[in-house]
């Protein structure tokens, strides 16, 4: 099921950027085998696997890459193999005996996607690094946070999966495009910097225009704005506006009955923290699900500020099945959606060993050669 069914990827396992982007992939129907350590348990916070959603959809296999054999083993698979994803720091995969050069001289039409912070080269390429140092150095984190506050870190969303995980999968999918046509194969340097600057190129333009100024939380999508913010209700919850257009701030204004004809013009920044205390006076006037009802489904351009443990029942994520739950847990259902060959439903994470390899390999190897690799204990 899935646009990508067909599609053979292996993942040598990571944590962060390269699980998702091995999910969005297996989730749209690739065939997708993780390649795990012999003990896992080091990477990323510890959780019971079933709640680590981003390993969902994909069978597991333990190795010793540190195992000449296990390279070996690799290796065959990947004469198979559409895509490799690694994300470990450069030239550790060719110290391995798997890196770029040796790979394609097994299957000169791999894709081999890399995911690293910093990318393959530069000064920092060797450098640890996380999340927050990428959109750091990009100039995305210096723009988030209000007006006089440090800037906030915004989860890991923007390195990590937007610029991270996004970036990959897109890359990988348009080298694999590309080698339809030629027949060869290549390697996609996935940085997360350079994805996060990517991100950020209208803000850059904006920037360079003068339309956008340095200083957090004083332009109109950075929280400086009174019509694009979130406020808080007389509950203690909260609820976002965003009525940027001339229409839109005009109807939030009718609905919230309060006269615009008294209002400066929409563009006057001077006067923009008069309106914004004006409205929070108003919102903490009713509860959210009060301003939900007045506001909700009209062109104010609202919508109530939804926890986790709330958003998944919401009616217009009920109705469109954003969510689902696999094995009694709750989680975002495959995006994007596709008319003729719609994603099918993702099975759990599972650990090493929980289907026979002859089951797991199947289409990957020959029989035989999984015989071998028990026999010689590459797996185990």
């Amino acid at each position: 099921m899935g646009p990508l069914a067909g599609m053979k990827v292996i993942e040598l396992a990571g944590i962060g950027p390269g699980p998702m982007c091995a999910m969005l992939l297996a989730d749209l129907g690739a065939q997708v085998l993780r390649i795990d350590r012999l003990e896992p348990s080091g990477l990323g916070s510890p959780r019971p696997l079933r709640f680590n959603l981003t390993l969902r959809n994909r069978p597991v296999i333990a190795l010793d890459l540190k195992d000449k054999a296990a390279v070996a083993f690799v290796l065959d698979l990947i004469e198979k193999t559409y895509a490799l994803i690694e994300g470990f720091r450069p030239g550790v995969t060719e110290r391995l005996g798997l890196g770029p050069e040796v790979c394609l001289a097994r299957n000169q039409r791999l894709v081999y996607g890399r995911m690293t912070g910093w990318g393959q080269d530069g000064p920092l390429a060797q450098a640890a690094g996380h999340d927050l140092n990428y959109i750091a150095l990009a100039g995305a984190l210096h723009a988030i946070g209000r007006h006089g506050q440090p800037p906030t870190p915004p989860l890991n969303l923007v390195g990590d999966f937007g610029g991270g995980a996004l970036y990959l999968a897109f890359g990988v999918m348009c080298a694999m495009f590309e080698a339809s046509r030629s027949g060869l194969g290549q390697v996609v340097d996935a940085a997360m910097v350079d994805g996060v600057a990517s991100l950020m190129t209208s803000y850059y333009g904006g920037h360079a225009g003068g339309l956008i100024h340095e200083e957090r939380g004083t332009n109109t999508t950075d929280s400086g704005s009174y019509y694009y913010d979130a406020y808080e209700c007389a509950d203690g919850k909260y609820v976002s506006v965003a009525a940027i257009e001339a229409k839109f701030h005009a109807e939030l204004f009718r609905l919230l009955e309060i006269d615009t004809t008294t209002l400066p013009q929409q563009s006057n920044r001077a006067r923009w923290p008069a309106v914004r205390a004006m409205l929070t006076e108003r919102f903490r006037t009713r509860t959210r699900d009060e301003w939900c009802a007045l506001l909700e489904g009209s062109d104010a351009c609202f919508a109530p500020v939804l926890s986790p443990s709330e958003a998944p029942y919401h009616p217009h994520n009920v109705a469109r099945q954003t969510f689902i739950e696999v094995d009694g847990v709750i989680q975002p259902a495959p995006a994007p959606r596709f008319t003729r060959t719609p994603a099918d439903r993702p099975a759990p994470a599972e650990p090493a060993g929980s289907h026979p390899a002859e089951e797991v390999l199947a289409g990957w190897i020959d029989r035989d050669a999984i015989v071998a690799a028990r026999r010689s204990g590459v797996l185990r």
